[in-house]
C-alpha cells in the first residue's frame, strides 16, 4: 500500500450539489471513514490564537475539550469517547492540524479503516487553510448544474440568502474550483459532476477511486444502506440519501423557478454552465434591475474577500505554533471493522 493511498480526503462544492450523497458513498468504501459534517475544523482554525502555545499540555487539553465539547462543534456525530480523544490529543504532537487529525484518525480507527476524510460544501473557500494543516490532502469538488443547485438552495430552511446570493455562491464555487484544479494538479484535485454520479454511479466512482489511489468498492453504490443509519429524519433535505441513486433531481429547476429567476440565473452563469457541459435553455434576458442587483452583491463579496484575505495574512504572522499536522500515513487499526 502506497503512502498516497492514506492521504486525507476533503469533499467540497456549492451547497446542494450532492456532497452529502458523495460523503455517504465514500464512507461505504471498505478503507475510507467519512463522517457527517463535524463543523469544528474551520472554527478551530479561526480560534487557533485563543488556545495559545500548543507546546504546553494544558493548552492542548483546552483545545481538545473545546473540540469534543464546544457549542460550535458537532463532535457527537462521531460517536467517540470524548475523554479518550482528549487524552490522545494531549499526548499528541503540538500543532492544530495534529489535534484535528487525531480526531478523524480515532473515527477511522473505530470503523476499522486506515483512511479518513471530511465534507463541508464551504470548504471550497478554505482550501488554503486545509492545505496548511494537511499538505498531503486530496480534494474532490462536486459540481451540479447551477440552475438545479440554486433552485434547491432557495428551498432550504437554513439558507439565509436570496436568489442573487445563491447564484453567486455557485459561480464562486466553480470559479475557485477551476483555479484550484489548475494550481493543484490531477493528483491532488478532482472534479466530478453530480449528474454523472447519479446517471452512472459505478463509472463515476471508479474514476474517483482511481484518483484516490483506491480499488473500486461496489458497496459505494449502495450508500443508502449507511445513510439510513446515519442521516436523521429531521434533516428532511437529505432524506433522498436513504434511497437508491436516481436522476429524478436532474433538471428540477424548470418546475421550481419563476421565469424571471431562470432568466437571471442562466444569464449570470451562462459561460460557466457551458464550460461544465450544461446546455443553456435559451431563457430571455433578465431585467436590468435584476442584473444590477446581482452585480452589486458581486462587488460587495469581492470587497469582503479582500478584507478576509488581509486578516488571514495578519493572523498567520501571529501564530504561536505551526498548524501543519505531523500525523500522516495510515491509521493504526485497532477498532472494530465496518459493518
Amino acid at each position: 500500500m502506497s503512502m498516497d493511498s492514506c492521504r486525507p480526503i476533503f469533499v467540497l462544492g456549492c451547497p446542494r450539489s450532492g456532497t452529502t450523497l458523495l460523503q455517504q458513498m465514500l464512507h461505504s468504501h471498505r478503507r475510507i471513514a467519512f463522517p457527517s459534517e463535524t463543523r469544528f475544523v474551520h472554527v478551530a482554525y479561526e480560534k487557533r490564537h485563543g488556545f495559545g502555545d500548543l507546546e504546553r499540555a494544558e493548552n492542548r487539553r483546552a483545545l481538545a475539550e473545546w473540540i469534543t465539547g464546544g457549542k460550535d462543534t458537532k463532535f457527537p456525530v462521531l460517536e467517540l469517547d470524548a475523554a479518550e480523544v482528549v487524552e490522545e490529543i494531549v499526548q499528541g504532537p503540538p500543532t492544530l492540524g495534529s489535534a484535528l487529525a487525531t480526531v478523524f484518525r480515532a473515527y477511522a480507527r473505530e470503523h476499522g479503516k486506515p483512511r479518513w476524510g471530511d465534507k463541508r460544501p464551504s470548504y471550497f473557500r478554505r482550501v488554503p487553510m486545509l492545505r496548511r494543516m494537511f499538505p498531503d490532502a486530496q480534494f474532490v469538488h462536486l459540481v451540479r448544474d447551477g440552475r438545479d443547485a440554486v433552485s434547491s438552495l432557495m428551498r432550504m430552511p437554513w439558507f439565509k440568502g436570496d436568489l442573487y446570493a445563491a447564484a453567486l455562491t455557485w459561480r464562486e464555487a466553480v470559479d475557485i474550483g477551476g483555479r484550484l484544479g489548475a494550481r493543484l494538479g490531477p493528483d491532488t484535485f478532482c472534479e466530478l459532476r453530480y449528474e454523472d454520479l447519479v446517471t452512472d454511479p459505478e463509472d463515476a466512482l471508479r474514476r474517483l477511486c482511481a484518483f484516490l489511489g483506491e480499488e473500486y468498492d461496489a458497496q459505494m453504490t449502495e450508500a443508502y444502506r449507511h445513510a439510513r443509519r446515519t442521516v436523521p429524519l429531521e434533516r428532511r433535505w437529505h432524506l433522498r440519501t436513504h434511497e437508491a441513486v436516481t436522476t429524478r433531481q436532474v433538471g428540477v429547476w424548470r418546475e421550481r423557478m419563476a421565469d424571471w429567476e431562470a432568466e437571471l440565473v442562466e444569464h449570470v452563469l451562462a459561460r460557466r454552465l457551458c464550460h461544465h457541459g450544461y446546455e443553456p435553455a435559451g431563457t430571455g434576458r433578465p431585467a436590468t434591475a435584476h442584473l444590477a442587483r446581482f452585480h452589486r452583491l458581486l462587488a460587495h463579496r469581492r470587497r469582503t474577500r479582500y478584507v478576509e484575505a488581509a486578516r488571514e495574512r495578519l493572523a498567520r504572522s501571529r501564530e504561536p505554533n505551526p498548524v501543519v499536522s505531523w500525523l500522516t500515513g495510515p491509521v493504526p487499526l485497532t477498532g472494530r471493522p465496518e459493518d
